[in-house]
C-alpha cells in the first residue's frame, strides 16, 4: 500500500451519469499532513485513457495537424473548430496500436516508427484520463488515403500541413488552443533547439 493510499478512505461512490462516459461523485476522508482527517467530496469524469501523436517531417520542417468541431470549446465562447494533433481514446487497445489507427483514420498517413515521449494527466482536478504522447515522422509516401475521420462517429476532420515555425506562431496568436497539441509542438521545437550541430 502506498503512503497516499493510507491517507485516503473512500466512503461512498455514486454514479451521477452513465451516458456518454461515467461521471461519479466520490466522498472520502483525507488525512492532512498534520494528522487530522478531513471529509471531502469530488466528481470524477471517467472517459478512459487516450493517445495523441504529432507527425513531423524533418526534411521539410512541417507538421501534420487536424481541424475539427469540438462542442465543449463551442459552448465556452470559441467557434469550436480546434486545431489539434491527431488522437483518440484507447478503447481497450494498446496506446501504440490505437494511435497508429487514429492517425491513419484522421490524416490518411500510415506511420511506421513512432516514439513515446511522455504520459500526462490533462485535467486531473476532474477527469481521470491519462494521455500517452507520441512523435512520428512522415513523408508523402506514407499517405494511404485522404483521412478525415469516421463519418459514422460524427467526425469531419480537415488535415493541415504547416511549417513547425508557423505552428508555434499560431500558438502565440491563439489559433492553436488545444493543450495536448501545444505540448507536442513545444516538445518538438525544444528538441530541435537543443539538438547538437
Amino acid at each position: 500500500m502506498s503512503k497516499t493510499q493510507e491517507r485516503v478512505r473512500v466512503l461512498d461512490t455514486t454514479i451521477l451519469s452513465d451516458d456518454w462516459y461515467v461521471l461519479r461523485k466520490v466522498t472520502f476522508d483525507f488525512q492532512r499532513r498534520d494528522g487530522t482527517w478531513q471529509r471531502q467530496s469530488r466528481e470524477t469524469y471517467d472517459r478512459g485513457n487516450g493517445a495523441t501523436i504529432l507527425l513531423h517531417n524533418p526534411k521539410t520542417g512541417t507538421v501534420l495537424l487536424t481541424r475539427q468541431f469540438r462542442m465543449p470549446a463551442f459552448v465556452n465562447d470559441h467557434d469550436g473548430m480546434l486545431i489539434e494533433a491527431p488522437g483518440g481514446l484507447l478503447d481497450n487497445a494498446s496506446p501504440e496500436d490505437r494511435i497508429r489507427a487514429e492517425v491513419e483514420e484522421e490524416t490518411g498517413y500510415r506511420v511506421q516508427h513512432i516514439e513515446k515521449v511522455f504520459e500526462a494527466f490533462m485535467s486531473p482536478g476532474s477527469v481521470t484520463e491519462k494521455l500517452y504522447f507520441y512523435l512520428g515522422e512522415y513523408d508523402g509516401s506514407m499517405r494511404v488515403n485522404d483521412g478525415g475521420g469516421v463519418a459514422e462517429e460524427g467526425e469531419e476532420i480537415e488535415v493541415l500541413e504547416v511549417p513547425l515555425s508557423e505552428a508555434m506562431k499560431m500558438i502565440e496568436r491563439g489559433e492553436i488552443m488545444d493543450g495536448k497539441t501545444i505540448m507536442l509542438l513545444q516538445h518538438v521545437a525544444l528538441r530541435q533547439a537543443t539538438k547538437p550541430l
